[in-house]
């Protein structure tokens, strides 16, 4: 930790700052943007790009420690970026056979309350990927995590489209600022055969 708090130091321009970010860090595995900006010198900015940092040293060593999916706040946390998009993002994490993450890609940028896309654009990052499995995920920028009736569609639309492809679609997750929401946990039986 003490290289990133050189490095938050950096960014923050204070190097005592840094440490005490870094310290609250790893004390604080989930913490949120809003939680960085209690810190001196440290506004909404810099604290999107502390978590931004975070977030590919997580991706950095789970190139050499593969991370599993085993529930919706694993893939929320590699995910963390979406939180805070003023617009709505699709995303798709792309799994192998033992459901550790392949890849994660942009599938499509929106508007401040709707993202289009078509499944094909889902599938396309799976089959470069060989993935055995994916699960997607959207961001509402309203802050309200609840799946809409579209988003209710759209979770059926690409289950159906995956099932052709026989690249199963495990979750849709919708991000918010205020926490996420698993359709998969609120609806399973859309996620049955």
């Amino acid at each position: 930790m003490a290289k990133l708090a050189e490095i938050f130091g950096r960014i923050i321009g204070d190097e005592y700052t840094g440490v005490r970010v870094a310290d609250y860090l790893s004390e604080n595995p989930h913490a949120k943007v809003n939680d960085l900006v209690k810190f001196r010198g440290v506004g909404m900015q810099t604290a999107k790009t502390i978590m931004m940092v975070m977030e590919s040293s997580a991706e950095y060593l789970a190139g050499t420690n593969a991370v599993t999916v085993s529930n919706p706040s694993t893939v929320v946390n590699h995910l963390s970026w979406m939180r805070w998009e003023r617009q709505e993002n699709m995303a798709v994490v792309t799994l192998d056979g033992a459901n550790h993450i392949i890849d994660k890609h942009l599938v499509s940028k929106g508007i401040a309350d709707r993202v289009q896309f078509h499944p094909r654009e889902i599938l396309r990052h799976a089959i470069v990927d060989n993935a055995v499995s994916i699960i997607i995920a959207h961001n509402h920028p309203s802050g309200n995590s609840d799946p809409s009736e579209d988003d209710i569609a759209v979770t059926r639309r690409t289950i159906s489209a995956c099932k052709i492809m026989g690249i199963p679609c495990l979750d849709h997750i919708v991000i918010s600022r205020s926490g996420f929401s698993s359709i998969r946990k609120m609806y399973p039986e859309l996620f049955e055969n």
